[in-house]
């Protein structure tokens, strides 16, 4: 047992060190990217093993080595290729992509002696590994074709002399050698290269050294015209105006295209804040705040300002954000495998219950995954039939269906395709009657729909508040944040506050902000404070005896619930001597004296105008 675990551990450091290996950038790189990517997904089984420890018995031991030996076959081969010569690979391209052929069918092979049951892993986990053990075997029967054109430039560039500038041209950006620097680490690859086989390359070394040099020359010549192009418009470039600080993006530090407003206040670059709410972050880059909510509003009024800026200072407005990745490359390789998509998409249209709930899980594997799977699945069509499922008797594929959709939905211009399948009914229904994980999921699909404003109204007319309010009760944790954040992000259409309060909403948000050991407070007071805007929303909650507990949180609570409160408080003073009378009694003055001094700007305001309330009022509270 002792040595499964070790081996379970091994395992677990390998997938580990992989997983975090950096972008490839030469001509084995699809290559390269895929064999991370099925590996990295190999990282849960691993997970799970090493986490319930005495799972794995002596049978499965020949499997885990076999596994562990072709890992370590993959290790090499990637450090190889990321850190060897392109010119190298480039010549033995072929040799290359068998490589990797044999590193695949070892991984497979591994995988086939698994068995999962005496595993005894999760039902997902298995599914996930299921599926890299597909995408393995469809891998290993296909073999990668050379680039002819590669090839026949590199003959043509290695014969001549003085080769075709155009053929070095193409060299130059395939094998991504196109700056000075670039041919140094090349050089300096060589040089390893020749060290490491003692110089047993034959004329090989010699001829990609010559070849080398002529690209460092058409380099040098190519610079040349290029800066004496610039130079005829130096003086233009050296007066090129300053960029305001508001205008960046404090993310990309770039001038922003697309600029949107997250629900602290700050502005961000659309692409930028994307990525890093895709990365699972909720909080605010730059000021450290938790997010209410991930709803971007656009920020219409800077953007017209920038468009003014460009306009009057001669400046393009960028089209493409590019640096949102820690100034990597942003033409990364397209990671999408179209034929198992295009082969899944059959199983949906033609296939039998079981084959449609099998391919309605990969699926949804595959649309969580990355930004190019949910794009490919898109351009595919497979929406509309995903939308059909939701409909289907068979409860896990209706809840394959519902989570591949939210997955989808990640990709901004899928939420459209989604709604215009005519999805945000049957959804709704998954929410009333599907099973705790599918309820739980169409509650997060319907929060990623209702980014969009017009899909808040659908959504809300099509019956989901109350439903989701049901979920606030009934669901798990996360389930309850899930229900919360989506009737936080309804709510801020005016018509949909009256649906929440109508649907009795106050009573168990007030329970909620109540059990300080429920991690709802946050969800709970936010959603109240913006439910309270509305004049019927704040007769229910005055009804509620809200102001103590508003107190306790004002005294005690975070700066951002701290603000809430104060907001409710003032809200609901407002017009009522009553709840005025209560907060006086309560010792509400010594703290908003207090919030005055070290509150947020919001809740300083809201402090300030309900010390002058409490003042104005006085004489009447004596007299009551």
């Amino acid at each position: 047992m002792e040595e499964a675990m070790e081996i379970v551990n091994h395992l677990f450091d390998i997938v580990k060190e992989i997983s975090v290996y950096p972008e490839c950038r030469n001509m084995s790189k699809r290559l390269y990217s895929n064999l991370v990517r099925r590996v990295k997904l190999l990282s849960p089984l691993f997970e799970e093993l090493k986490d319930s420890e005495g799972v794995v018995g002596e049978e499965q031991l020949p499997a885990l080595v076999s596994l562990v030996v072709a890992l370590d076959s993959a290790k090499e081969i990637l450090q190889s290729v990321n850190r060897g010569s392109k010119l190298c690979q480039a010549l033995h391209e072929e040799d290359i992509a068998k490589n990797f052929q044999e590193v695949t069918e070892q991984i497979e092979k591994a995988l086939t002696e698994i068995s999962y049951r005496k595993l005894h892993i999760s039902e997902e986990v298995q599914e996930q590994t299921e599926l890299v053990h597909t995408q393995c075997r469809r891998a290993k029967e296909r073999m990668d074709s050379p680039d002819s054109q590669l090839q026949t430039d590199l003959a043509m560039a290695q014969k001549d002399k003085e080769p075709n500038i155009a053929v070095l041209r193409r060299i130059s950006e395939k094998l991504q050698l196109q700056t000075i620097t670039d041919i140094k680490k090349e050089s300096l690859a060589l040089h390893e290269l020749a060290i490491s086989t003692e110089g047993d390359t034959g004329d090989c070394l010699e001829d990609m050294s010559s070849l080398l040099k002529k690209l460092k020359e058409f380099l040098l010549f190519d610079r040349l015209d290029a800066d004496t192009s610039e130079r005829e418009n130096s003086f233009m470039n050296h007066r090129s105006p300053v960029i305001p600080d508001d205008f960046r993006c404090p993310i990309s530090l770039e001038l922003m295209k697309d600029p949107v407003i997250v629900s602290t206040g700050q502005t961000y670059e659309r692409s930028c804040i994307r990525k890093w709410l895709d990365a699972g972050h909720r909080t605010c880059p730059k000021t450290q705040q938790t997010l209410l909510h991930t709803a971007l509003t656009p920020n219409y009024v800077l953007k017209s300002l920038i468009i003014q800026w460009c306009e009057s200072n001669g400046v393009e407005l960028p089209r493409k954000q590019g640096n949102c990745r820690n100034k990597k490359s942003s033409s990364s390789v397209s990671d999408c495998d179209r034929e198992a998509i295009t082969t899944l998409l059959q199983k949906l249209m033609n296939g039998n219950s079981e084959e449609q709930r099998a391919a309605t899980g990969e699926l949804r594997l595959l649309a969580k995954r990355n930004s190019d799977n949910r794009v490919c699945i898109a351009e595919a069509g497979v929406i509309p039939l995903l939308v059909e499922l939701l409909s289907s008797p068979d409860p896990r594929t209706q809840e394959h269906a519902v989570t591949a959709l939210l997955n989808l939905s990640i990709h901004e211009p899928n939420k459209g395709n989604i709604v215009n399948a005519g999805a945000i009914p049957d959804i709704v229904n998954v929410l009333k009657n599907g099973s705790m994980e599918a309820r739980e999921n169409a509650a997060a699909t319907l929060f990623s729909l209702s980014v969009i404003d017009e899909n808040k109204v659908a959504i809300g007319a099509a019956g989901a508040i109350p439903a989701l309010i049901n979920l606030l009760c009934q669901g798990s944790p996360r389930g309850k944040k899930d229900a919360a954040t989506a009737i936080f992000n309804l709510s801020i259409y005016q018509g949909n506050k009256v649906r929440a309060v109508r649907a009795g909403i106050v009573a168990p948000l007030m329970r909620l902000l109540m059990d300080n050991g429920g991690g709802m407070v946050d969800e709970a007071l936010a959603i109240l404070a913006i439910i309270a805007s509305h004049q019927e929303g704040k007769a229910v909650i005055g009804q509620a005896e809200p102001i103590p507990v508003l107190i306790e949180v004002m005294k005690t609570g975070s700066p951002r619930n701290r603000e809430n409160a104060a907001a409710m408080i003032w809200s609901l003073c407002a017009g009522d001597v009553q709840h005025i009378k209560i907060a006086k009694e309560l010792g509400a003055e010594e703290t908003l004296k207090e919030l005055l001094e070290h509150g947020t700007d919001r809740a300083k305001r809201k402090a300030r105008n309900l010390l002058e309330l409490v003042e104005r009022t006085d004489g009447v509270i004596e007299k009551s």
